[in-house]
């Protein structure tokens, strides 16, 4: 699909809120056809999103341990991971200690997925995965892994104020980026 009527697709999706401030750009390279283009999406004129782009706005981790030390991350810890722990440490561990270490164990977790949703990201084309967000369902879109998926999906006009409402806790464990287009479509309500 040629990147015009692409981008024209996509933004019959854009929200109506949100219809001249999220644009979708892209660079080409008519002369050097092995060197591929890059596009990104601007937020009120200004390049918030390029996949290739680590000085953006938004924080692109590059370790596990940036994650961990990232006072802005906030991870809710619940009474089974609690008790996981406890099963696991046969109730040797004191009981401040448990949701030191379940907090820890879910920051692990949380920065191995992040860091492998950002390494998928930048080898990723935009092409190939926005033409998947367009033949794909909206639902799937929101539940999917994929940072620029979950991205589209949050400007997309198929996904209303109550729905946007209720993903608050899930959107609390994405990828800055998602959690910054999310806060950008609460504005709009």
């Amino acid at each position: 699909m040629s990147w015009s009527k692409l981008k024209q697709q996509l933004e019959s999706f854009l929200c109506p809120a949100l219809i001249g401030r999220v644009e979708y750009l892209a660079t080409s390279y008519r002369y050097l056809p092995d060197k591929a283009g890059t596009c990104y999406i601007a937020v009120d004129k200004k390049n918030v999103f390029n996949m290739s782009d680590v000085t953006s706005l938004i924080r692109w981790y590059q370790t596990e341990l940036e994650i961990k030390n990232d006072s802005d991350i906030q991870i809710p810890i619940y009474n089974e991971e609690i008790e996981a722990v406890r099963k696991d440490t046969k109730g040797l561990v004191p009981e401040e200690r448990l949701k030191v270490i379940a907090r820890g164990r879910k920051i692990s977790e949380y920065a191995k997925d992040l860091l492998s949703a950002q390494s998928t990201l930048s080898k990723s084309n935009f092409n190939v995965e926005a033409t998947r967000f367009l033949a794909r369902s909206i639902e799937e879109s929101i539940e999917s892994n994929d940072i620029l998926i979950n991205v589209l999906a949050l400007v997309d006009r198929r996904i209303g104020k109550k729905r946007i409402l209720n993903m608050r806790e899930k959107i609390k464990l994405k990828h800055p980026i998602v959690q910054y287009f999310y806060e950008l479509r609460l504005s709009t309500l």
